[in-house]
This record gives structure tokens, C-alpha cells and sequence, in this order.
């Protein structure tokens, strides 16, 4: 879950967070929460919670901009839940919806709606629900129609309730919660959300005639809440249009900012200012600040010439969950259809660098069971794929960003950030899966050499690495009876293992037509890709730099690229032939 209450069981790690400056001094006792709300078998609130909660409970809209990992999740539902456990008479699932909480993407909302679930246990008259796509409409309807009194959605499928369906009571609203709201807008829901808000009457522009610009027709004082990990220009226009006098919380700082504000949380609740000029100043100061990580995460850099990549990449992983312990990793890519090929790669391939030791059959080259999770899978795929990870001990997820926001996997040991993540903000939120709650992580991130000063735009925000002993992991890779290798080489390409196990994995994908397909895809939407940075990221990431001969052997391929990519062409012309109703073929998408 994306919450971070502490269990009591783990108070020997809490103890090392509170060190960390992550934990407040105060309980969730002080913060006026009702009892059963933290007397679930949890503890102390952290920073961000104690500072939020005390001004959402008064009733003032919010802005609280805090590094991933943080808590705030609960610091809107359980600040909701008991305002609305408080109501008397108590609410019925025929007055409707009562708060609103809008999530990015599918897995964000069924992850709150879970820790949702759990704070409810002991108010079984408050109705939690969600809609989003992929879910049947039909049924949504349905619960709609009978009240659901926190419903979570993902924006477009709201809007299309909004517009299409009748039942769907919504007059007695109080609040809407924008979470991750920077990942919402940079998916594209920008306009889809400003829809909303003049469908609900919440836009400020529209408002600004009726008293305070919150009080609706029938007497609601609407609170908006909006959190983000991130601030932008485009966060900062949802701000101005949705938020009225707003506090602005922030715990990002250094440490001792961090107990200073703490202990100030009654004073804090009195603090009301605009979103004007002053404000907009400070929202792009700090987007500008330097990103403040967990002291505890381990970064690091692997420097890998492009066709010698999936080689590391599978002997790094091999190395990784060989490790004593469990081991959960993230590995991030760049589009579906190289998640798509390394997924199958990883579950299919089986080899042993041993000629004299038989293939076991029931055992792949590594040891552990691996999930995928991109935005082109079927919505009951994405879940199974999501509680899947997160029920293992010890698994790889293959991913794209779509699991690189607010998603939280328990126990996540390491993110290898195999495609690189574009802007700095990206790359700070996708190791923003482990390091969590105090707990040790470490991020891995490929570089090629031509991509190396890209670490120095890194740097510019803070976030520095030291080069991964690759080398080092080579040699103990090696064959049974090989000779390490005690000098450094010229090039990885010229390691023994490296030459071994790349002729080991052409030789498999050569032997599966649809492992080789895949690749052939792999191979396109990543040129694709790589060629889509923006901005800056262009000096950097140059397709007329790339080595595309390289590039296919990086996916496993023997092949010239034009052969691939002519042959990708010839397929995609049969099918638009083939397809008697001559529609065009669906476009893949990075996410």
C-alpha cells in the first residue's frame, strides 16, 4: 500500500525512520483523530501527516507537496473518514457521494480503495467505492445507483459517469482530492479534469461571485485537497482553478526544517494564503530545488555499451535474487513491447554456462518468478500482474512508468532503471519504490557511453551516483574453472561471460518465432522512443549516435535493423490486407 503507517511489530524500524527525520514526534491520538483510526495496529504519524491532517480536519483547502513515499494517503482518508464517521445523522448510501479522490492510473486506485478499505473497517456505514477503465461500465453503474459515499476514479472514466449516467447522486459532495495531481496532468487528463470541475461547480473562476467561492447551491462547503510529489506550471494552474486560500505544506527539506515544522502543527493550522504571486513565485522555486532523497538509498550507475545491455541486464538480475534474503526488484523500460519481450525472455530462457551440467527444464537462468505491467495489458491482467508482485517475496517486475508513481510495493530491494528516465523528476520518482520508510534500497541505471552527461544533468538537481563494480559481477558470473579477469578490460563487449551468454541468448530467441517477433517490436517502438525525448534530454539521447546494429543485438537479434525493420513492414501491410473491415492497426503505446 502507498500509505506508510508503521506496525507495531516494526517499532525497531521505526526507531531508525525517526532518526531519519521521517517520523513526527507527536501520535495520531494528538492529531484528533477518532480512536479506531490508529488503534488498527499502527503507530506514529509521519512528518507530512502530522503537519496535513490538523488543516484538512478545520476544514481549509490543502496543497501538500512531499517527496514520494511519505504518507499522503492517509493524511486525506483518514483526515475524510473522520469527518464523516462525526456526521450526525449518519450518512446512508442514498445521499451519494460524499468525497471524491481522482488517481492517475488504474493500479493507484485500486491500491487506495484497499487502504481505504482497511480504515473503514470499523465504519461499515460509509461505503468506499472506484470506477476506472477497464472496469464494466454497467457495473459501475450499478453501484453508483445504490451510493457510494468515497469514490476513487481515474479521470476519464468519471467524466464519462458524469455526462452519461443519471444516478449517479453527487449534490451532497464536501470534497475532491487531486492525488498525484502532476501525474495526472502529464498523462494527458489536463482538460478532462477541468470538464469535471465545471460539471461538479468547483472551477474558482466560476465561482467567485458566491460567497468565499466554495458554497454551492444547497449549502455544501466544498474543500479541495491536491497533493503532488512535483510542482509544476501545470500543477500550479490546477491550484489556481481549484483551490481557495489554500496552506501549502511541504516536507522535502533538510531535516531540521523538517522537526521545526513538526512541532508547530497548531500554529500552522491558523496560516492562510493565495495562490497569486507570491505563491506562484515559491511553486517554481521549488520546482527548481534540488530533489532530497532517502540518506539510506544506494545509487549507482552501470556504464554498458549498447549491445552488450540485455547481457548485463540478466547478469546483473541474476546476481541480484542469488542474494541471501528476499529480493524484489523493478526493472523499468521504456515501452510495452520491450516490457513485453523481456517478460517472455525472462520466463522462457533456461541455460547453464556449465557444458558439462544438464539443463534442468523446471529451472530458468533466473530463479525467480517475474510479472509485467504496462498500460496495453487487459485491465484483470494489469491486476493479477499488481497483486501478484506484491504478494511475492521474492520477484522482478518488468515495467513501464505506469508503475512509477505512487504505486507502493512492500519490501522493494532494488529499481534498475534499464531505459533511461528522461527528466530528472521521472528518474526521482521511479526509486521512489524503495528506500521507503527508512528501510535500505539501492537504484541501478543503465547509461551507455555516448549517454554518460546525462549524470550531469542529474547532478544539477542533486542527485549524484557512483559507478557499479560491473566487472566484478562478470567474473563471478563466469563459467566453473574460468579465470577471473584481475585487469580491467577495454570494452564489457570483450568479457568472456559476455560473449558466452549472448551467443546463448541469439541462439534461444532464434529457436522461438515468437520470442523473435517480439524482439523485432522491441527493437522498433524503442528507436521510437528513444528518439521522443524533449528539450534538453535531445543533446543527450541522439538516435544519429546510436550503433542500430548494436541496438538489435541488445534485443537478442542477429538480423540487419533495415531487415527487421522491412519485415515489420511487410507483416503490418498483410494485416491491414487481411483486415475485412479495413480498419487500421492499433497504434502501441510507450505506456
Amino acid at each position: 500500500m502507498k500509505e506508510p503507517l508503521v506496525k507495531t511489530e516494526e517499532k525497531a524500524k521505526q526507531s531508525k525512520a525517526d532518526e531519519d527525520g521521517i517520523f513526527a514526534s507527536c501520535t495520531f491520538a494528538d492529531l484528533g483523530l477518532h480512536g479506531s483510526l490508529y488503534k488498527m495496529g499502527f503507530e506514529a504519524p509521519t512528518q507530512i501527516q502530522a503537519l496535513a491532517i490538523p488543516l484538512i480536519v478545520s476544514g481549509k483547502d490543502v496543497l501538500v507537496n512531499a517527496i514520494t513515499g511519505t504518507g499522503k494517503t492517509i493524511v486525506y482518508l483518514a483526515s475524510i473518514v473522520h469527518l464523516l464517521q462525526m456526521r450526525n445523522p449518519r450518512i446512508k448510501r442514498s445521499d451519494g457521494t460524499f468525497a471524491l479522490v481522482l488517481v492517475p492510473t488504474q493500479e493507484l486506485c485500486m491500491q487506495v480503495h484497499e487502504t481505504l478499505q482497511k480504515l473503514l473497517h470499523r465504519f461499515i456505514w460509509i461505503v468506499p467505492g472506484y470506477i476506472m477503465g477497464g472496469e464494466n461500465r454497467a457495473k459501475e453503474k450499478a453501484r453508483l445507483r445504490k451510493g457510494i459515499s468515497i469514490l476513487i476514479a481515474t479521470p476519464g472514466r468519471l467524466l464519462d459517469h458524469l455526462k452519461n449516467t443519471s444516478c449517479f447522486v453527487y449534490k451532497n459532495l464536501k470534497w475532491i482530492v487531486y492525488d498525484e495531481a502532476d501525474r495526472i496532468l502529464e498523462l494527458g487528463y489536463g482538460k478532462a479534469i477541468e470538464e469535471i470541475l465545471d460539471f461538479l461547480g468547483s472551477r474558482r473562476s466560476s465561482v467567485e461571485a458566491e460567497d468565499n467561492g466554495r458554497i454551492k447551491p444547497n449549502g455544501t462547503l466544498r474543500q479541495n485537497l491536491l497533493l503532488s510529489a512535483t510542482l509544476n506550471e501545470k500543477v500550479n494552474h490546477l491550484a489556481n482553478i481549484s483551490l481557495r486560500n489554500p496552506v501549502m505544506v511541504g516536507v522535502h527539506h533538510k531535516k531540521a526544517s523538517l522537526m521545526e515544522a513538526s512541532a508547530t502543527v497548531r500554529q500552522l493550522s491558523s496560516l492562510d494564503f493565495n495562490i497569486g504571486e507570491e505563491s506562484e513565485h515559491c511553486l517554481s522555486s521549488l520546482s527548481r530545488e534540488s530533489y532530497n532523497l532517502p540518506i539510506q538509498l544506494i545509487q549507482r550507475y552501470v556504464k554498458v555499451p549498447c549491445g552488450s545491455r540485455l547481457v548485463v541486464l540478466f547478469s546483473i538480475l541474476k546476481n541480484l535474487v542469488e542474494k541471501p534474503g528476499s529480493q524484489k526488484i523493478v526493472v523499468f523500460l521504456s515501452t510495452c513491447d520491450a516490457v513485453d519481450f523481456h517478460y517472455l525472455l525472462l520466463n522462457e530462457f533456461k541455460w547453464s554456462p556449465n557444458t558439462y551440467q544438464e539443463i534442468d527444464p523446471k529451472h530458468n537462468f533466473i530463479t525467480c518468478n517475474a510479472f509485467r505491467l504496462h498500460g496495453n495489458m487487459e485491465h484483470e491482467h494489469r491486476r493479477a500482474a499488481f497483486q501478484g508482485f506484491k504478494n511475492e517475496k521474492s520477484a522482478v517486475l518488468l515495467c513501464t512508468d505506469v508503475a512509477a508513481r505512487g504505486l507502493d510495493f512492500p519490501k522493494v530491494t532494488c529499481i534498475v532503471q534499464y531505459d533511461s528516465p528522461g527528466e530528472a523528476s521521472e528518474y526521482v520518482h521511479r526509486v521512489g519504490r524503495t528506500a521507503r520508510l527508512g528501510e535500505k534500497g539501492e537504484a541501478l541505471l543503465f547509461l551507455q557511453p555516448v549517454e554518460i552527461d546525462y549524470l550531469h544533468d542529474l547532478l544539477l538537481h542533486g542527485v549524484s551516483m557512483s559507478e557499479f563494480p560491473i566487472q566484478k559481477v562478470l567474473d563471478s558470473s563466469s563459467r566453473p574453472g574460468q579465470k577471473p579477469h584481475h585487469q580491467k578490460l577495454l570494452s564489457i563487449d570483450t568479457h568472456p561471460w559476455v560473449t558466452l551468454l549472448q551467443k546463448a541468448l541469439e541462439s534461444f530467441i532464434l529457436a522461438k518465432p515468437n520470442l523473435k517477433q517480439l524482439a523485432k517490436n522491441a527493437f522498433c517502438s524503442w528507436i521510437r522512443a528513444y528518439a521522443a525525448h524533449k528539450g534538453e534530454l535531445k543533446r543527450l539521447f541522439m538516435v544519429r549516435k546510436l550503433h542500430l546494429g548494436h541496438v538489435a543485438r541488445s534485443f537478442g537479434l542477429k538480423e540487419q535493423p533495415s531487415l527487421v525493420s522491412r519485415s515489420l513492414q511487410k507483416q503490418s501491410r498483410k494485416r491491414k490486407k487481411g483486415d475485412g473491415r479495413g480498419r487500421p492497426a492499433k497504434k502501441r503505446r510507450f505506456l
